[in-house]
């Protein structure tokens, strides 16, 4: 007789093992940002500094209503973080040469060095995981990772 099987039952999760996985999220941001968070202090900073160099630095020329709608704060957050990013020359906010309203947003060269030395340490603990958790198991953390951002962010990952 055939096997009918076709997969793996995708209601094969117990709870403790959902609460495990929660657990696992928790500590492994904890351990993401440790390192990062304290190259950060030195110069005065925090996470917000820090999301918003790493996605300067991803989309260079950025709209600031573009930064806000990947990274939902509010303005007056952001004005903030922002500012103080200009002021300290990490940033360069520079009007759009087709909309003088919009501006438009560059790591400078400072910028750059402060980016590359936080990814360098991120890098470093996803090659270490990745390498210790084996080829085949990298594609399914990237399948998790998008199962949890919502639909909107999902299609910036969107393959092909």
């Amino acid at each position: 007789m055939a096997d009918i099987k076709s997969g793996p039952n995708p209601l094969f999760l117990r709870e403790d093992q959902l609460y495990e996985g929660m657990e696992l999220l928790f500590f492994a941001y904890r351990d993401f940002t440790a390192e990062c968070d304290a190259i950060l202090a030195t110069y005065g900073f925090g996470r917000a500094h820090h999301r918003v160099i790493y996605f300067v630095a991803r989309n260079p020329g950025i709209s600031v209503a573009e930064l806000l709608a990947i990274l939902r704060i509010t303005k007056q957050s952001l004005s903030r973080v922002l500012g103080q990013l200009v002021r300290e020359n990490y940033i360069e906010s520079r009007q759009s040469g087709k909309d003088r309203r919009r501006r438009l947003l560059s790591l400078t060269d400072q910028g750059q060095e402060l980016e590359q030395r936080l990814s360098t340490v991120h890098r470093a603990l996803l090659a270490r995981a990745y390498r210790e958790a084996g080829a085949e198991s990298v594609d399914g953390y990237r399948q998790v990772l998008l199962g949890i951002i919502d639909e909107t962010d999902r299609k910036r990952f969107a393959k092909g």
